[in-house]
């Protein structure tokens, strides 16, 4: 009897990505009962993003769409009571956003705000009369200007700076007006500003447990944008008034929560200057201020924020550490190995361990608990899976997933195998890999391979979907990515061992992962490629001016010349933190050897340039001096530039031109490695 045919299963396409639907946030209900959550999709015809509220039952069930239309719902949050969800949408207009309310047992979404400008993070009060939230107005100029319509039409005259740092990556030039803090009555709708000024930013406001008093962050120096690692922590009264500073070391600090009974504040924060390669750790202090702060997390060398990175997410916003109950735990997010894994740690006594609450292969990226802290409710994802929505309960420890949103794009497709290996350095130090090998592999053929290098370099490559290297293999390629000395994710010292050296230990480790790879019988070790984009985009032009082993390369939102970076990115002066604190003209030699332009005049690889034209973290100039040099040099080169589109290009961009930016990247490759 014939026997039929089984069909090819399908493969990932760079098209695909229009397909595809991101969880942006979640929260859970204080019962526990339900979860709501955005979900972000593409309209193909307008190239625009909308977002959408969805609640899940977290006893199981199928999800329902909670709000509709073609614009943006988002960050939602449960009322202290269940009742109803906040939520911020720019749904009157497509532009200003505003606070909306929306009951939860039925009925249309009422605005409870009519302000303009730029909405940040905000929260219930636990008495539910207020919410709290950081807030920023347009400058009075950008105000006068929309009221005329002809000085509209004719935009800006010019621009009038007078602070250092004037401009940031996928915000564009940054306004005179700083962050505020900000109360809203949650019956009238009625705005009250509790912090002002032309200084100061006020940011991650957070409720005392009795409604009384707010917790934030800010940096009150001189200079903030010259001395931007110096923030503090203060609590202001309800009704505003003066603000009372809480003592704690020197250094970066974010995402500040009471604890239950009011008094314990734990938050996020690094000690030092400058000093990047350190770990983010988990910190208490006393609400009174009466002693000092507590570093609870430092002894065990892990980074407690979520540094696993990949194409499919948007970056959620940073909550607090997340109090037990009875004010004696936190848990946070900790990066680990390529997993993110959810942990908890107490807060009193001096011998303390970390217990794991979620410890899956995967990464959680965002949790939130129900008022009881019997049920947390987190946004998770692994190498095969984009990010959905799980729920546990913490005391069975049984795990529920809630949603699938990306099944009908996944559903049939075949994505490769992948292969992950701890492989021994050059300094006898542990290399982290993962090598994906195409679908319909056969381990007789030789095949091209690509290497992939991360950005940062304080983040990891983990066990997280990466459309990128799926639509590669899906090409034929083998795709290998691994973690060199330089990423967050395996201790201090691993992220330390390049500071003020770049191209050192990191590219003796990307030499060590690609030897490795190449010894494979399956790898045809003359057709093998590079790429990478910012800290990787800065590797890849390295690679090419130290070696040409590699047939092909594409540098992408790229650092080339130090020098010339120097005041040109958003965060201009602090490259001084990678040289020993000395500018160029101080330390001219040290920036110029850490160029990869210092070395172009070894390069032989052809080399595509991709670059986005509003990047203001590695500025365009950057890749148009590696396109100048190679075409000087004779090298095959060309240049790819994507308009209106900043640094995260590859991540966030405009659908369409994400789709580009892939098929140019494999048209390169094709020519040189097939």
């Amino acid at each position: 009897m014939a026997t039929r045919k089984q069909r090819p299963r399908r493969r990932i396409t760079a098209e695909g990505l229009y397909r595809f639907r991101l969880i942006t946030d979640s929260h859970i209900s204080p019962a526990g009962k339900w979860v709501v959550y955005a979900v972000e999709r593409v309209d193909r015809q307008t190239e625009k993003k909308h977002s959408n509220l969805w609640i899940a039952p977290t006893s199981g069930g199928r999800p329902r769409q909670f709000t509709h239309g073609d614009w943006t719902d988002r960050l939602p949050r449960w009322s202290p009571d269940g009742r109803s969800i906040a939520f911020i949408s720019n749904r009157k207009d497509g532009k200003q956003s505003q606070i909306y309310l929306i009951p939860f047992d039925g009925g249309e979404a009422r605005r409870l705000t009519n302000l303009k400008g730029q909405f940040g993070s905000f929260e219930w009060a636990p008495d539910r009369r207020h919410l709290v939230m950081n807030f920023r107005k347009p400058d009075n100029e950008t105000i006068e200007r929309e009221k005329d319509e002809m000085k509209k039409k004719l935009g800006v005259v010019a621009r009038h700076m007078d602070r250092v740092f004037f401009k940031f990556d996928g915000a564009g030039f940054l306004p005179k007006e700083h962050w505020h803090i900000w109360t809203v009555d949650a019956r009238t709708g009625k705005a009250n500003q509790l912090t002002d000024g032309n200084r100061y930013d006020e940011i991650f406001p957070s409720w005392s447990p009795d409604s009384s008093r707010i917790v934030f962050a800010s940096n009150r120096s001189q200079d903030p944008d010259l001395e931007f690692d110096n923030v503090d922590l203060f609590t202001i009264p309800v009704n505003g008034g003066r603000f009372r500073k809480i003592k704690t070391p020197y250094g970066d600090k974010f995402a500040p929560g009471f604890s239950p009974d009011g008094r314990l504040i734990a938050y996020y924060g690094t000690r030092g200057k400058g000093e990047w390669w350190r770990n983010v750790t988990v910190w208490v202090v006393p609400a009174n201020g009466k002693s000092d702060a507590r570093d609870l997390t430092g002894h065990f060398d892990v980074d407690a924020i979520r540094s696993t990175i990949n194409d499919l997410t948007v970056e959620p916003p940073r909550r607090p550490p997340a109090w037990s109950e009875d004010s004696a735990t936190v848990c946070f997010t900790v990066g680990r190995h390529g997993r993110g894994v959810l942990l908890s740690v107490g807060v009193n006594g001096k011998a303390r361990e970390l217990d794991h609450v979620v410890d899956e292969k995967g990464a959680v990226l965002q949790f939130s608990m129900d008022s009881s802290r019997t049920k947390v409710a987190y946004l998770y994802g692994d190498m095969h899976h984009p990010v959905d929505l799980y729920v546990q309960d913490l005391s069975s420890g049984k795990t529920r997933r809630l949603t699938e949103v990306n099944r009908p794009v996944l559903k049939g497709c075949d994505l490769g195998t992948t292969e992950e290996v701890w492989v021994k350095g050059p300094d006898g130090n542990d290399l982290h890999g993962w090598i994906l090998k195409p679908p319909g592999f056969n381990p007789r053929r030789k095949y091209p391979s690509i290497l992939e290098i991360h950005g940062g370099p304080a983040v990891q490559y983990g066990n997280l979907f990466m459309h990128e290297f799926y639509y590669l293999a899906a090409s034929g390629y083998v795709v290998f990515f691994s973690n060199p000395r330089g990423g967050q994710g395996y201790g201090e010292k691993h992220c330390k061992a390049i500071w003020g050296k770049w191209g050192t230990a990191d590219y003796a480790d990307l030499m060590a992962w690609t030897d490795y790879v190449a010894g494979k019988s399956y790898i045809n070790r003359k057709r093998m490629g590079v790429t990478g984009g910012s800290y990787g985009g800065f590797m890849t032009n390295w690679i090419i001016g130290h070696t040409d082993r590699f047939r092909a390369a594409v540098t992408q939102r790229s650092i080339s010349n130090m020098t010339s970076k120097y005041g040109s990115g958003d965060y201009n002066w602090a490259l001084e933190y990678r040289f020993k604190g000395k500018t160029p003209w101080e330390a001219f030699e040290d920036y110029w050897k850490q160029s990869p332009m210092k070395y172009f005049g070894n390069v032989k690889t052809p080399t595509l340039i991709i670059h986005s034209e509003q990047d203001l973290r590695c500025p365009i100039e950057q890749g148009e001096q590696v396109f100048v040099a190679l075409k000087r040099l004779g090298v095959d080169t060309e240049m790819v530039r994507f308009p209106d589109e900043p640094h995260g290009l590859s991540r966030g961009g405009r659908t369409d031109r994400r789709i580009e930016r892939l098929k140019h990247m494999l048209r390169w490759f094709d020519r040189y490695l097939k």
